[in-house]
């Protein structure tokens, strides 16, 4: 195919359905710079290495369980405190994963799972949590950087955590939900903690917690994980929509956000969201500086997660590949193999697949190796 002829310079013979050893086309390349002894797969393209890093990867910290044992919020730490999520006991089997996958960096981070603690609970919660998350990274500094957990239901203690993680703790941005306790993150009351985002820098990642409204009404219940399958992208749209549509990225036009599960459902039907206002006026009573296909190419990000070349060519078109990052919900096997997602996907240009391999990421997460 055109699009493979003289992709990768240590490959030879480089054409859709190309098996070198019995291995695909990607698994020949990603290992051509390693020895055959080694197992570590490495990512070239055009005979260069390139950083692959991986930004939707989840862990947990085992030690909150003395936190958090007495309390409601015990059943939902119980089920993470070992096996490759638990931070430390899973270190060695999440970089085996890494190794085999052809991942050089992961930006750990914990699924927002707290926000229903009291304001002393939250403090120490957040405190332990990003702490060992700064410890893990400085265990592995070549292969992890860390995303801060906080404490969103209390927005001023969230933006002092935020600036604690990122200047004294090194850690490189934030892990958020698409919603707190039923309150949307464009909820004027959380603007410290997107002001002090701003002010950082740094990329705030949210990952949906799923649609408990909906789930309420039955509707997601059923065969299929529905309230996952469907539930999770559909938090994440909401909530990037309600950030564009009520104003929360005009008023803070630094915010770098990246949208889990490729931004849910709204990549694909941005047009309509451009639409919306132009055929029913009176319905958007906050008047935007751009149209909300505009925020997708500047202020927001979106991980790769989309499965299919073509869902993947298509964000492309919707967003750029610029706003595009690698993304594989470690530790749950939503991709097989996210690297080769990117890698076989016809008719990107190396540039493109460098690109939404790691060096967009690696940018956004100051990843300078």
């Amino acid at each position: 195919m055109p699009n493979r002829r003289n992709f990768f310079k240590t490959v030879a013979g480089a054409a859709a359905g190309v098996v070198v050893g019995g291995h695909s086309f990607a698994d020949a390349v990603l290992g051509a710079a390693q020895s055959p002894a080694a197992t570590r797969r490495r990512a070239m393209i055009a005979g260069r290495r390139v950083t692959v890093v991986d930004v939707h990867a989840h862990t947990f910290v085992p030690e909150v369980w003395d936190l958090v044992k007495d309390t409601p919020l015990a059943a939902s730490a119980r089920n993470n405190l070992t096996g490759t999520i638990a931070l430390g006991p899973g270190t060695a089997a999440r970089l085996q994963y890494m190794d085999k996958e052809g991942i050089d960096y992961q930006a750990i981070n914990v699924n927002a799972w707290g926000y229903s603690a009291d304001r002393a609970l939250a403090r120490d919660l957040v405190q332990l949590q990003n702490e060992k998350i700064a410890a893990g990274v400085a265990a592995h500094p070549d292969r992890f950087v860390g995303m801060a957990t906080l404490a969103l239901q209390h927005p001023d203690l969230a933006a002092d955590q935020l600036e604690y993680a990122v200047n004294k703790l090194g850690l490189r941005g934030a892990a958020i939900g698409g919603s707190v306790e039923g309150q949307e993150l464009s909820d004027r009351k959380f603007d410290p903690f997107w002001a002090k985002a701003e002010q950082l820098g740094v990329l705030i990642f949210i990952h949906p917690q799923g649609t408990p409204e909906l789930e309420a009404s039955g509707r997601l219940k059923g065969s299929g994980g529905l309230e996952n399958v469907i539930g999770n992208p559909l938090e994440t749209t909401i909530a990037l929509s309600h950030l564009i549509f009520e104003g929360t990225l005009d008023k803070f036009p630094g915010l770098k956000i990246c949208g889990a599960h490729a931004g849910g459902y709204l990549p694909s039907y941005i047009g309509r969201s451009d639409k919306g206002c132009e055929t029913f006026p009176p319905r958007c009573t906050v008047a935007l500086k751009k149209k909300p296909s505009e925020y997708l190419r500047q202020q927001l990000y979106f991980d790769s997660m989309v499965f299919t070349s073509e869902g993947l060519r298509h964000l492309i078109a919707e967003v750029g590949v610029s706003q595009i990052v690698l993304g594989t919900d470690h530790p749950f096997p939503w991709t097989k193999v996210a690297v080769d997602h990117i890698l076989d996907t016809s008719g990107l240009s190396d540039a493109d697949r460098t690109a939404m391999l790691g060096e967009n990421a690696a940018r956004l997460l100051g990843i300078t190796s």
